[in-house]
């Protein structure tokens, strides 16, 4: 079986990707997906009952990408009596080492329908003219 890494994913998540068992690692972490364009990256968290104010995104003074959620119960929800409940996240945190590619300054964030998106645009690549004249001196 070959098996392939995602250098900036963390290693928990190269095997939970490429694992044929799947279980899960962890039932209160929220699902991420990584999608990948010629222009970016997109990380999108499933977020379902959080807003804006329940996350903070930073890149620590490592380079990584910190993601940061914390949601805080109402006196209404603590006194619920659910049957069955499987999105309550009350904290998490996860980081991400980033590409080499990642134009740091540009990183933006967007909560939209319960999914936390995050765009981390690509560094332009100048391309570099081959072809010139060189004198002969």
């Amino acid at each position: 079986m070959i098996m392939y890494r995602n250098s900036w994913l963390p290693e928990v998540f190269n095997d939970f990707f490429y694992n044929n068992n799947m279980p899960k690692a962890n039932a209160t972490a929220p699902a991420i997906n990584v999608l990948e364009s010629d222009k970016d990256y997109t990380v999108e968290l499933a977020a379902p009952g959080l807003c804006r104010d329940d996350f903070e995104v930073n890149i620590d003074n490592d380079g990584d990408l910190t993601i940061k959620m914390e949601k805080k119960v109402s006196e209404k929800e603590q006194k619920a009596h659910y049957l069955r409940r499987e999105f309550a996240y009350s904290k998490y945190e996860q980081t991400l080492i980033l590409p080499e590619d990642v134009d740091k300054e540009k990183i933006g964030a967007k909560m939209s329908d319960g999914v936390l998106n995050i765009t981390l645009p690509k560094l332009e690549q100048k391309t570099q003219k081959i072809a010139r004249q060189i004198e002969v001196g």
